[in-house]
């Protein structure tokens, strides 16, 4: 695919997460998972298959109606919190699951405060906090 963005995420089980933090889970016990995700300015979420979601053992909360850029709709289901690490940086959110590959969108790149870089086919932080992520609000 011409122009596409692939960067290596991990993603990380955030009830597991939290039981390890609190003692609860011992650290090897801890679902995580290290994939090569698409990044896709056309997508708001962040989607992935339902091997992933196996593998990491997450929670189905809900169900949701997705629109596909052909117009197709269809209901898919949504997961409880995820950990999403990408260029040193981390956040949590929900993923929606279809398809057959992860697809980093746009709420997580703005959570993380990374740009794509088409030239060089790569994220990057955004050069105003090249540091740390920082969340706009406005």
């Amino acid at each position: 695919m011409m122009g596409a963005v692939r960067v290596s995420i991990k993603l990380k089980n955030a009830v597991d997460e939290e039981l390890v933090s609190r003692g609860l889970l011992a650290p090897r016990l801890l679902r995580e998972v290290e994939v090569t995700g698409l990044v896709d300015t056309g997508a708001v979420s962040l989607i992935i298959p339902q091997y992933i979601v196996t593998q990491l053992g997450l929670r189905i909360l809900t169900q949701r109606v997705a629109e596909f850029a052909n117009g197709d709709q269809q209901t898919i289901s949504v997961t409880g919190a995820i950990i999403v690490e990408c260029e040193n940086r981390a956040t949590t959110d929900e993923a929606l699951v279809v398809g057959n590959e992860v697809l980093i969108g746009q709420v997580i790149l703005e959570k993380l405060d990374l740009l794509v870089d088409c030239k060089n086919q790569k994220l990057i932080p955004n050069p105003a906090n090249p540091n740390y992520p920082v969340a706009m609000i406005k």
